[in-house]
């Protein structure tokens, strides 16, 4: 009523006010459904081409999303296969369309779609760690047999689980990840996460944040942990950061700046769609990396089998760090050099990027200036370095 310009009160500082106090109240108490992926172009080569996404594998609690450039002319050589394996953070894959958006125009790209459990049937059985990693395994196993006529497949893990068993990757790139998380050994700003599961211990976490779903979402009765509560941690994490990005909104809705708005809309349509995770998933990760800390340790198993990143050898590493992040701070990535011991020095770099956060290593400008590159010439040269194409890590 507020904003129909037929009303006078319209045009005033009140009316503009009360209007903008109403779009906030409607925005943080929307619930945001799954983002589009609304890339429907590239460019390859100086030419603007189509893209198409489509599912190339698929199972009830994933598929595997392939971004299908519809080139007009042939490549003059093939360009290295990225997987991108988004984190299960509570936010979809969509959250990585800058990071996606980035490799299009030099790589193939895919990427995990994890599934809202709450969309999943009971019936569809159960989700845990283990079946996360059997996941990523089997799905670079499609990608090994589709990979025929490209030199190199890669690996880009976002999120974890990319390093175990066999693949056909020549080069791991890890951000954001966190191979050792243990608080003792790293910055303060890491030791927020990390300290909360150590002090609270697995049984608080089963009690306190573990709910079912609703009728009459299709996985009604399913255990979960709600997005609702990890979009509350996320924000409780940088609280005054987001007060003021909803006061700035305010402001620019009466003052009538469209692009500030925009911009504070479309980020935050991201931002606030938020997935449930099963409960078998999210206490195992909680126990198995925050409160036992298994990996770096060396007692994590997969299937009652021991994880040993140290059998890891033909492949190339690439760590990458954001010099001012409070997630997964300075240290915790780069730990996975000290995991992966069997590859030589000459295999493995590590990369902090200055002047970044957690957003920031895998989206923004920063990410496609600075970041981007370095990840396509490390490829290149792992794939020249004519290394085998199995790597092994039982």
């Amino acid at each position: 009523m507020f904003q129909n310009p037929l009303n006078p009160w319209s045009h005033t500082e009140f009316g503009k006010s009360i209007a903008a106090g109403c779009e906030l109240f409607e925005r943080t108490t929307r619930r945001y459904g799954k983002p589009e992926w609304n890339l429907p172009t590239t460019e390859v080569n100086g030419v603007r081409t189509p893209v198409e996404v489509r599912s190339i594998w698929e199972k009830p609690f994933c598929r595997l999303l392939y971004f299908d450039r519809k080139l007009t002319r042939p490549l003059r050589s093939p360009q290295p296969r990225v997987l991108i394996v988004a984190p299960m953070s509570g936010h979809y894959a969509t959250l990585l369309r800058g990071t996606v958006e980035a490799f299009l125009p030099t790589h193939e790209v895919y990427i995990t779609d994890w599934s809202d459990a709450r969309m999943v049937p009971l019936a569809a059985g159960r989700f845990d760690l283990d079946d996360y990693v059997d996941y990523v395994i089997e799905m670079l196993h499609v990608l090994a047999a589709t990979c025929t006529s490209s030199r190199s497949a890669s690996l880009g893990a976002g999120g974890g689980g990319g390093l175990h068993h066999g693949s056909r990757s020549r080069s791991v790139r890890a951000a954001v990840d966190d191979a050792d998380g243990r608080p003792d050994r790293y910055p303060p700003q890491s030791d927020a996460v990390n300290n909360l599961a150590a002090e609270r211990g697995i049984d608080w976490f089963h009690n306190n944040v573990i709910t079912k779903v609703p009728f009459p979402h299709p996985g009604v009765m399913r255990d979960v942990y709600p997005g609702f509560l990890q979009l509350s941690g996320f924000i409780t994490m940088n609280l005054d950061r987001h007060t003021d990005a909803h006061k700035a909104l305010f402001s620019n809705l009466v003052k009538g700046d469209g692009d500030l708005v925009d911009k504070h809309r479309e980020f935050y349509d991201e931002y606030l769609a938020v997935m449930d995770l099963t409960a078998e998933y999210y206490l195992q990760t909680v126990d198995v990396v925050f409160v036992k800390h298994a990996l770096p340790k060396g007692e994590m198993t997969h299937r009652g089998k021991p994880v040993d990143p140290s059998k890891i050898k033909r492949v190339a590493l690439m760590t990458v760090e954001g010099e001012k992040d409070d997630i997964s701070g300075l240290g915790q990535t780069e730990a996975t050099h000290a995991l992966c011991t069997s590859i030589p020095d000459h295999r493995r770099v590590h990369y902090v990027q200055k002047g970044v956060g957690h957003y920031g290593v895998f989206n923004g400008s920063r990410f496609r200036s600075e970041i981007v590159p370095r990840i396509s010439d490390f490829m290149v040269s792992a794939a020249n370095t004519r290394l085998p194409l199995v790597a092994a890590a039982e």
